[in-house]
């Protein structure tokens, strides 16, 4: 590279307070610093070396060699327990249920990214983002219950009495698991009877019915349970914790968002940039419009800043009819973690 001469340092790089000498440091690799204990990752969970993978002290060949299924294993992960028979076949229902939604937003959003010609991990990853806290928001709901069983645990509450509270709280919420979203779907309803056949239903799906009550005695029109009530009180009282129940119904719903992908490239390939056309009959904004001149510019442009609040009012109500701009959403959804601590 020839001599390229040395430059004095910017900034304070000369400053005595520095604890090495900056412009003579040493370049290329370092040699490791044997002085302090190296960092590794360290976890109970599992560990693999090149004879066997142990999940929680269990090897994972005899477990299947044993005739163990997933849904073992997935006690054994989050639980770090062998479930019991009907436990297991709880699990199987449930996550058959969770596994297949036909064309929803995951589903659909598989779809369009496997289009655009992705790994299709990648589609079945962006199937998992659309798990929002309105679309399968089993780590709220679940975080909901255990916050006033645990009230009426210790202000010596009835359950009724707790029920009855988290639905004047949340009546109308995303994740209450009470809606009217299956009030001629038996679905739901199925999943408790199941539990309950198995001997499965403990605590949260008794607690889940009275909160259907509580929520259909304080609702001005018809509501009952709906898949997520009745899926993530299933899981709880699986034992499961509710954002063990998250990834779980998540990643089951990513199967079914691979199948949709595939089928999407399998019927109609793959879409390059630029191929899809949006035809005028599928537009309804302003007319076409020509393009003002430079020197026409100040007769037509508006200024974005209201003056007063009646005009700020009337600037806002006409926004509001701007699809698109994002000033008809009156609120986002809000984070049900963060009303934990309210």
């Amino acid at each position: 590279m020839g001599n390229l001469g040395r430059k004095k340092l910017p900034g304070n790089l000369y400053d005595k307070r520095l604890m090495y000498d900056y412009e003579n440091r040493e370049f290329g690799t370092m040699p490791p610093d044997n002085k302090r204990q190296p960092f590794r990752w360290t976890s109970e969970i599992a560990y693999k070396n090149i004879h066997r993978i142990v999940a929680r002290g269990y090897d994972t060949t005899e477990l299947v060699e044993a005739g163990y299924g997933l849904a073992d294993v997935l006690f054994i992960d989050f639980q770090s327990r062998i479930p019991l028979i009907e436990e297991a076949q709880m699990l199987h229902y449930v996550m058959i249920l969770a596994l297949e939604d036909g064309l929803s937003s995951p589903a659909a959003i598989a779809r369009i990214v496997a289009r655009s010609k992705t790994y299709l991990t990648q589609a079945c990853g962006a199937s998992i983002l659309a798990f929002g806290h309105a679309f399968g928001a089993y780590s709220a709901f679940g975080q909901l219950l255990d916050k006033f069983l645990t009230l009426a645990t210790k202000e010596c509450l009835s359950t009724d009495r707790a029920a009855g509270l988290l639905v004047k709280e949340n009546l109308g919420a995303e994740h209450l698991g009470v809606s009217d979203l299956m009030l001629k779907d038996p679905a739901a309803r199925r999943v408790f009877a199941r539990a309950e056949k198995l001997g499965l239903a403990r605590k949260y799906i008794p607690f889940m019915k009275e909160v259907v009550e509580a929520a259909q005695r304080a609702s001005r029109t018809p509501v009952e349970l709906d898949m997520l009530g009745a899926l993530g009180a299933a899981m709880l009282d699986l034992g499961f914790t509710p954002e063990a129940a998250w990834s779980i119904f998540a990643v089951t719903r990513a199967f079914a968002a691979g199948a949709h992908a595939i089928e999407e490239i399998e019927r109609e390939g793959y879409d390059r940039m630029g191929k899809i056309l949006t035809p005028r009959e599928d537009y309804d904004g302003p007319a076409d419009r020509s393009v003002p001149s430079p020197g026409e510019r100040d007769k037509i442009a508006q200024p974005g800043q209201a003056k007063n609040l009646p005009e700020w009012k009337t600037v806002l109500e006409q926004r509001k009819k701007l699809h698109g701009s994002g000033h008809a959403i009156v609120e986002e959804i809000e984070d049900p973690r963060k009303l934990r601590n309210k």
